[in-house]
């Protein structure tokens, strides 16, 4: 597990608590070696991303209570793939990075420049 940089080189801070995200549910962008999908972008949920992943096979708004999943609504912040955060750029539906919240490891995927493009405000 790695707590790491984010993508400025700075300290890697907290990207949602309400829900609590993060593939570790700590609510940190973190990744490890069990994080196949990588989920190191803090994106600010819209619903042109939450429609484009959920039709690409990750419903992110559905409510899963036994996962203890409460489903994302825009605004929502959520550690997102690295990978879906780049496919979702290509299609026009790339949604905010908190750069800040987002892990350095997310670079092997987008260019800062593309991040930085994206960045909310």
């Amino acid at each position: 597990m790695s707590d790491g940089l984010n993508v400025l080189g700075g300290p890697l801070e907290p990207c949602g608590l309400d829900p609590v995200t993060g593939f570790y549910r700590d609510g940190n962008c973190r990744t490890g070696g069990q994080d196949v999908g990588v989920h190191a972008v803090c994106a600010v949920m819209t619903e042109e991303f939450l429609a484009f992943s959920a039709s690409v096979g990750n419903d992110l708004s559905t409510p899963h209570p036994e996962w203890g999943f409460p489903g994302l609504r825009p605004g929502d912040r959520w550690c997102v793939c690295a990978g879906r955060w780049q496919e979702a750029l290509e299609g026009g539906f790339a949604p905010p990075v908190v750069l800040e919240a987002t892990h350095a490891l997310a670079l092997e995927f987008s260019s800062l420049a593309e991040l930085e493009a994206n960045a909310s405000g």
